[in-house]
Formats: C-alpha cells, structure tokens, sequence
C-alpha cells in the first residue's frame, strides 16, 4: 500500500519501458461509481428543459438506428408528449445513443420518468441501456438553442448524412407550445 493521504486503496506498480528511461505507473483500483440522484433542485422553475443523452451498451454498435427499433423509440417519445408525461421539443437517435431536449412534470420527476420509459424501450425493442443517463438544465433561451443546433447537426458531424434535414431518426414535437424559460 502507498502511503499517501489520498489513498487507503491498494495499489499495484507496473513498470512500462520507454526508449530511454523506466517509467513507473500506479494503477489504483477503481472505486464504485457513486449514483446520481437526477432529482431536479428546488427553485428551479416548473417547465424548465433538460438536455438528456442516454446511451446504449456496448456503444459503437447500431442498436437504435434500425427501422423498426427507431421508429418504435420515436413513438414511445411522442407517446410520452402526447399523454403529457414530458415535453419533448426535440428528440434525435444515434445509432448508439439518443439526445432529446425535455421539459418534465415535477409530480414523476427526471429520474423516474426516463427509467420507466427506458425500461419500456429496452423490453419491447430489445435496446440495451447504459444504467443512468446524462442531464443538464437549460438555463436560457441561447443555451436552449445551442443545443437544438448540437442535436441536430451530430449525424452530420458523424458522417451519417449530408444535409442535417436527411436524418429521418428525428422527433419535433408541434402540437403546442413549449414551457417558456424564465
């Protein structure tokens, strides 16, 4: 064991050989990763929008991007907006991963209302899902477009397609009027 305040984990040396001198690593034992707890802080205002990313497992790997699959997650997102679970402005797969910007009821809350439709999603389509998934809040109407324009330009930037506007795995909720931002 090293003996340094940081650290009560055993730790093992390994020696690695570079062209001129010995170098030495540490390789700690990595600790659990702790949970997050995705519950939206109080004062934060009612109807504000998240950024979310939810990947899948193994990534790299087509899981979402297939046409039954993919056009069965975009229904379940829009089934969700329709029964006004969320607001989901936007919505955009990746073959491995999906990104959507929305806007939760506070009575479920983030964390139980992505967990139940992941388990919808990974029961009916077979999808493997990472066990959280990414969130940050939108604090302003310059941020909330900046990331619509990250959303949509990723196919592109990923060489998946040419015009941003090819990209069928695309879900835009129409039918009202997000929450305004404050």
């Amino acid at each position: 064991m090293v003996g340094n305040a940081r650290s009560a984990v055993p730790q093992r040396t390994y020696w690695f050989v570079s062209r001129s001198n010995w170098l030495n690593f540490w390789v700690m034992d990595l600790p659990v990763r702790q949970k997050l707890s995705h519950t939206v802080p109080q004062g934060v205002p009612e109807g504000s929008a998240f950024f979310i990313t939810i990947n899948c497992i193994p990534r790299g790997m087509n899981q979402l991007c297939r046409p039954e699959i993919g056009e069965g997650i975009l229904a379940a997102l829009a089934y969700n907006h329709e029964r006004l679970v969320w607001h989901c402005r936007l919505g955009l797969l990746m073959p491995d991963h999906l990104h959507a910007i929305i806007a939760f009821a506070s009575e479920a809350g983030m964390r139980t209302t992505i967990s139940h439709w992941k388990r919808f999603v990974a029961r009916k389509f077979a999808v493997n899902w990472q066990r959280d998934f990414f969130d940050h809040r939108l604090r302003d109407p310059h941020e909330l477009h900046e990331k619509i324009e990250y959303i949509l330009m990723n196919p592109a930037r990923k060489g998946l397609c040419k015009p941003v506007e090819e990209w069928r795995w695309t879900f835009r909720s129409i039918d009202r009027p997000p929450p305004k931002l404050d």
